[in-house]
């Protein structure tokens, strides 16, 4: 906080993307003054991101506590995207066929099929398919795929609609957008700063945030048809893990690497392996016209963790970053426990394995440190400027994510453990 006059908003959003913009909406909503900043909201991970919802094709070995927040997160998307859609006056692209998880080769169906026992160990939704039921599902996958299963809760959403409504949401609930740099949380005016910046958000903070590259694909449908395929495809195609997400209006988004590198260029090698296993497990991709690749950066943390919750040792500052590959699917728990810890000053107990804490040698502030404001007047028209947008001091990320399950997971079920993943599917979500 800068000079010595009270601070002009309630809550300063540093970082506009789906994370930052629908944290701002649910502050704005509860009456409290919200200034976002950031230069050019959507620019990254919606500009990247497939936007899977697939808490149930991303549960893995040792990532129990993990899975527990996306199947949590995802039972929010279906009452959050009907909100978001009244909210704004705009569709978001949120669609509910469900996600086909695919083996191509006997080596791969083995792979897939120890993943999804231990899924259905956690009682999640797997639904073992043979090949000719996959095709009678899905007539457009090739005949070499030698099995696969259904999650019927693993939907979808398209980012680059999702980002545009959630800053029109966050607008017209009287959130200003700031066009001024934050280099640093001392340039911040307001009561309490919302770190929401991705990668950029290590520079600000000192948290364990770091880029993780990943390249990705959008095809188009010749004539711009619906594409040929309906279901969100998860597949295994001689090692190659890939993903591909048909859209209403012809788009195909295919991808993706994980990479441990900080650059965005995008590489033959990588649009090489990304097409052949697409077109191997859906032939009819060849004829697809390629209108895109490009590459991201998604924040990543040490156990591929999000951060969420108060910094070690500044209770005026709150963390919401590090979300990896999930940051679509966790928006609207990350939104909802955030909102809720600046009004109330209490974390929900969900965040309690999220910490920042559990990477610094500071506990993490008790719930009281943090700024309350349940008794802040409602926010007036006026009482903010609202210039454009904003800078993030710090790298710009594209950020991955997934969502769409309606139970929460059973509080005894599955393994806890499990072996170390030594392999992370490529998923740029």
């Amino acid at each position: 906080m800068t000079g010595s006059a009270a601070p002009t908003v309630d809550v300063a959003v540093v970082g506009a993307g789906p994370i930052g913009l629908a944290i701002a909406w649910r502050c704005a909503t509860r009456g409290l003054r919200v200034a976002v900043h950031d230069p050019a909201p959507g620019s990254g991970a919606s500009a990247v991101a497939a936007g899977m919802l697939s808490p149930v094709a991303e549960a893995y070995f040792g990532e129990r506590r993990l899975t527990e927040l996306l199947v949590a997160s995802a039972a929010r998307w279906p009452g959050f995207a009907a909100e978001l859609t009244e909210a704004s006056g705009t569709e978001i692209g949120y669609r509910t066929e469900g996600t086909l998880m695919v083996g191509l080769t006997g080596d791969d169906l083995a792979e897939a099929r120890r993943l999804w026992a231990y899924q259905q160990g956690l009682g999640l939704p797997v639904t073992p398919l043979r090949p000719s039921e996959l095709r009678d599902r899905e007539p457009a996958l090739a005949p070499r795929v030698r099995g696969g299963a259904f999650a019927p809760t693993d939907h979808q959403v398209d980012p680059r609609l999702l980002v545009p409504a959630l800053r029109t949401a966050a607008q017209r609930a009287g959130a200003a957008f700031v066009p001024r740099p934050v280099r640093k949380l001392s340039d911040v005016d307001a009561r309490l700063t919302v770190v929401a910046a991705g990668c950029g958000a290590a520079v600000l903070t000192g948290l364990p945030v770091r880029p993780v590259k990943g390249q990705i694909l959008r095809l188009r449908a010749p004539g711009g048809v619906t594409p040929g395929f309906r279901h969100v495809i998860r597949g295994y195609a001689d090692g190659e893990h890939v993903y591909l997400v048909p859209r209403a209006d012809g788009e195909v988004v295919l991808g993706a690497t994980v990479e441990e590198r900080s650059d965005t260029t995008v590489t033959a090698g990588a649009v090489q392996r990304l097409l052949r296993a697409g077109v191997d497990l859906l032939p009819e991709l060849t004829e697809y016209d390629l209108v895109e690749a490009v590459a991201g950066l998604r924040p990543g943390t040490p156990d591929n963790a999000p951060i969420l919750g108060p910094l070690p040792g500044r209770p005026d500052v709150l963390v919401a970053t590090g979300h990896h590959r999930h940051g679509i699917v966790l928006t609207p728990i990350t939104a909802d426990t955030i909102a809720d810890l600046v009004t109330t000053g209490v974390p929900d107990p969900l965040l309690a394995s999220f910490g920042a804490g559990r990477f610094t040698d500071t506990p993490p502030p008790g719930s009281g440190d943090v700024g309350r404001f349940a008794d802040t007047p409602p926010v007036r028209p006026g009482d903010v400027a609202r210039p454009g947008a904003g800078d993030l001091g710090g790298r710009r990320c594209a950020v991955a994510s997934s969502a769409g399950i309606d139970d929460v997971m059973p509080a005894g079920a599955g393994d806890p453990s499990g072996p170390a993943r030594t392999t992370e599917e490529d998923l740029w979500s």
